[in-house]
């Protein structure tokens, strides 16, 4: 079996593009990828359009080792979030045709289910207003839909520092969305690398009544010895990850130990293989792993994947019933929460298929999300609005 080429179809939002790649072989065949880039979707099919060309026509798709080491070092140019991006898609378009090919699920592939369910938390379900009412209800929406685990950023534009008045109106919209989800939920605390270590400390502290699950990238992600002053200082598990884009820059951050939660995202980090690597190593770390993930279903799925196959995965993230949810149609058997949870899908691949007709009901939008805007919360740009 060879590729024979790949398609890319761009999924449009006003707050998120996401590109879902077909590769395609000459046996008829096709498996799908996906990834959601920041600002970077013109320049991620730009490098496809080349690696095409270059590295995957012609490759064999069972092997998938052989692809990433030649699309990733091929090109001699250090692979950085676009390249790494681009071997993700392929690589699991690559895997879900090689578990179509032999009618097996790709966990099946990976050595095999250590879980038939893996804990998802919700995302994305607080675009309302900023209020300690408005939250309230929302987090209660979240739990009347079965879900155990939620995540919040409730610091508006904080950067570096959170003034008197923003730490007591961030600290009332957690002691809203603990009440809501009682005291059994988890409670994600997300900081988006917002704060200096000290802020971020102080900050900890204040929220810790709450009992917070975990402190998701309390300081900028470039400077691991900032992170290390305030893993070293607070009693709440520590997440990283998201942001580092090659499996072999994780360890700087394992020789740390200054986190406790790894986050890589499968669609930014070549893939399902090296993240269930990356994972394995995590594992000797006495460490856990719960993936990032904003993108569509395809990307769940294949980061499901490896959460059926690894002893030390804690729980994924999803978007897609919250923010957006109409583009869940495009995906053909998307993993769907229930009570909490994803279960164990035994159907080849990844298990779900493309809709190229309800995809281009959605075409690519100048999509922008400010981190740093008022009502960057709502996800709806004011130049969409």
């Amino acid at each position: 079996m060879r590729i024979t080429g790949i398609s890319t179809h761009v999924v449009g939002t006003p707050w998120r593009n996401l590109t879902y790649v077909q590769v395609h072989t000459d046996e008829g065949i096709t498996g799908v990828g996906e990834t959601r880039m920041l600002g970077h979707t013109d320049a991620l099919l730009g490098y496809l359009k080349e690696a095409e060309v270059n590295h995957i026509l012609g490759s064999d798709p069972f092997a998938v080792e052989d692809l990433v080491k030649r699309m990733k070092y091929g090109d001699y140019g250090r692979a950085g979030e676009i390249v790494m991006s681009g071997i993700a898609v392929v690589e699991m378009a690559c895997w879900d045709i090689k578990g179509k090919a032999l009618g097996v699920p790709v966990w099946q592939l990976l050595g095999g289910k250590v879980t038939d369910k893996v804990k998802a938390y919700a995302n994305g379900w607080y675009t309302t207003e900023r209020t300690p009412e408005a939250y309230h209800k929302a987090a209660q929406g979240v739990m009347e839909r079965g879900y155990k685990a939620l995540k919040i950023d409730p610091f508006g534009t904080g950067h570096f520092e959170l003034d008197h008045q923003e730490t007591l109106y961030a600290v009332s919209l957690i002691e809203a969305v603990r009440d809501a989800i009682g005291p059994d939920a988890e409670l994600m605390l997300e900081m988006h690398g917002r704060f200096s270590p000290a802020t971020a400390v102080r900050l900890a502290k204040e929220l810790a009544p709450f009992k917070p699950a975990w402190l998701e990238e309390p300081c900028p992600p470039e400077n691991l010895k900032a992170l290390e002053k305030v893993a070293a200082k607070v009693d709440i598990p520590v997440a990283t990850g998201e942001r580092i884009h090659d499996r072999i820059e994780f360890r700087e951050l394992f020789d740390s130990q200054a986190v406790d939660i790894i986050q890589p995202d499968v669609g930014h980090i070549g893939g399902i293989w090296e993240t269930r690597k990356l994972a394995a190593t995590a594992e000797t770390h006495y460490m856990l792993v719960a993936p990032h993930n904003v993108g569509g279903s395809v990307l769940t799925a294949a980061s499901l994947q490896v959460g059926f196959t690894s002893p030390n995965f804690k729980i994924l993230e999803h978007f897609n019933d919250f923010a957006d949810a109409e583009i869940k149609k495009v995906v053909k058997g998307a993993p769907q929460v229930i009570d909490g949870y994803f279960h164990l899908s035994d159907a080849p691949g990844l298990g779900v298929e493309l809709d190229v007709d309800a995809a281009a009901e959605f075409p690519q939008q100048r999509a922008h999300f400010d981190l740093w805007a008022e009502g960057w919360e709502k996800r709806a740009p004011k130049d969409a609005q």
